[in-house]
């Protein structure tokens, strides 16, 4: 039986507590609602765009356009992979991974946030590790990268676990304030893969739409 004409539904990161996948639209306003409930503590900032203290009903729909523009935007040479954290069924945060000239480049970054009572929990950890396990073991990345603005030392610890090295820091204007960014990386031999163990589901009909691999024209059509 044929899979999804965009396999990217079919793919499975599985972890001890968690399941990482493509979310539908009935999950991604569970996530905005997950959202509106707190995603940090009052006052601290975790974020480039302060996208979670826009107002309802504001706040529902830059969400939703935010989510479907990100996947229509999706190209074998830049792409951004926005999976939704569940537990027990429920949608409880969001795990991105990203890259550009991916075929080339084998870089990666991500991104992530997740409810503020889910926080604490060793979620964070687990939802880093399976996109770990996906760029590495997965797509063969050489680099990944990540970053966690001063102050935010729930996301230090979980690059420390994970075997990050400090890459640099940088410094933004966010809402108006100078902050600080302090840019960390790993790579295949530095990643601590023991800490979490991941498994990987449905990855092979993706490759292609990564950049592992080349596209036919009756596979990808560029316009």
């Amino acid at each position: 039986m044929p899979g999804h004409p965009w396999p990217l539904f079919d793919l499975r990161l599985r972890t001890p507590h968690l399941e990482l996948r493509l979310p539908t639209d009935d999950d991604l306003l569970e996530l905005a609602r997950v959202a509106r409930d707190g995603v940090v503590d009052e006052g601290r900032t975790a974020f480039m765009v302060p996208w979670h203290v826009l107002p309802s009903p504001a706040f529902e729909r830059q969400y939703l356009l935010h989510c479907w523009s990100v996947r229509g935007s999706w190209s074998p040479a830049g792409w951004n992979l926005g999976l939704a954290v569940v537990r027990d069924g429920q949608p409880i945060g969001m795990q991105d991974l990203m890259a550009r000239e991916f075929a080339v480049r084998r870089v990666v970054s991500s991104a992530s946030w997740l409810g503020r009572l889910h926080h604490g929990l060793g979620y964070g950890t687990e939802m880093r590790a399976a996109v770990l396990a996906l760029a590495f073991d997965g797509l063969g990345a050489r680099i990944a990268e990540s970053g966690y603005f001063e102050g935010n030392a729930p996301s230090a610890r979980v690059s420390e676990k994970l075997g990050y090295v400090a890459n640099g820091d940088e410094t933004y204007a966010v809402s108006g304030e100078a902050i600080v960014e302090h840019k960390v990386s790993v790579t295949p031999q530095t990643w601590r893969r023991e800490v979490v163990p991941v498994t990987i589901e449905g990855l092979e009909n993706c490759l292609k739409l990564f950049g592992v691999g080349g596209l036919g024209p009756d596979e990808w059509a560029s316009f």
